[in-house]
């Protein structure tokens, strides 16, 4: 299980999270229906770091930017996000 430091609560269990998506899957409004398509649907989906959207639900019910190894799963960087 992953521990995620909230920087507004502190270090939390995972299991107090929802993990959204990642942040190049998050399409503006105005994009064109293609390019919004091709964001969400064909992503390379590589190994390595990745900056993640997650919402601490049973917490502060924040939206944060978890950088994590997708094969490690270490965390490098908690952040909070603004839309």
């Amino acid at each position: 299980m992953l521990s995620i430091d909230c920087p507004h609560c502190g270090p939390r269990a995972q299991s107090e999270f929802a993990y959204d998506r990642t942040l190049d899957a998050i399409v503006p409004l105005a994009m064109p229906p293609a390019e919004a398509m091709r964001a969400l649907y064909t992503r390379a989906n590589p190994r390595g770091w990745s900056d993640e959207l997650w919402h601490h639900r049973f917490g502060c019910r924040a939206w944060l930017v978890v950088r994590r190894h997708t094969v490690t799963h270490a965390i490098e960087s908690v952040i909070g996000y603004a839309p």
